[in-house]
């Protein structure tokens, strides 16, 4: 099954990189303990639940009206995947390793839709509503979120424990036991708050882990 959902996300994402991504082309690394880069395509997964970081293209019925986002409890589904990207304005380029403080933007592979957040309301919690927004050509600070890394590392590395906190509101990607009744496979809501809680930590899983650049 792991090789399988592997195999998608490889072919997917070269399909992805080559309309998007900058630089030279790098062959696909998965074995754990890697660094994050600039590129590469992983699950983010929820460190108190488990579940893994989902969107596909179902609306929010309140709100914003935005593309929802959702904890997903199996792994092996390809509405988990993101596309890890810097900002609009930065020099990083495919390849290149994240520090901690970096402000990235998170590209859902499926849709190409931005995770996104702003001050309208979670519709189970009533906290900062999160949702994926935007496409290839359109993107805004209301998708840049701060990378903190737990402990004393200070680049990010697959299965670390990380905050993503959201440039613009202040509020941490936030998940919690809460569940959607109209939403089937137990997908549970995903938010923001501005307080540092445990269920603010997330760590990536699954996924495709581009070689840092100039690496032999």
């Amino acid at each position: 099954m792991a090789a399988s959902v592997l195999a998608l996300a490889v072919a997917l994402l070269i399909g992805a990189s080559s309309q998007v991504d900058n630089g030279a082309s790098a062959a696909p690394v998965t074995e754990e303990g890697l660094e994050v880069t600039y590129g590469s395509t992983v699950k983010l997964m929820h460190d108190k639940t488990k579940v893994r970081l989902h969107s596909h293209d179902v609306a929010y019925g309140s709100g914003s009206g935005q593309q929802s986002v959702t904890g997903f409890p199996q792994t092996d589904d390809s509405n988990s995947y993101w596309i890890v990207r810097p900002t609009l304005d930065s020099s990083a380029k495919q390849g290149d390793a994240i520090e901690t403080g970096s402000i990235i933007r998170l590209q859902h592979m499926r849709t190409r839709r931005w995770l996104h957040s702003h001050l309208h309301a979670s519709p189970l919690s009533g906290n900062l509503e999160v949702s994926c927004f935007g496409g290839d050509e359109q993107s805004d600070t209301g998708d840049y979120w701060r990378l903190e890394i737990e402990g004393k590392d200070k680049i990010w590395k697959r299965d670390q424990k990380v905050r993503l906190r959201h440039v613009d509101t202040g509020g941490y990607l936030h998940s919690h036991n809460k569940k959607y009744n109209r939403l089937g496979g137990g997908q549970q809501e995903v938010c923001g708050v501005r307080d540092k809680r445990a269920e603010n930590i997330w760590s990536t899983a699954e996924g495709v882990y581009l070689p840092v650049s100039g690496s032999k």
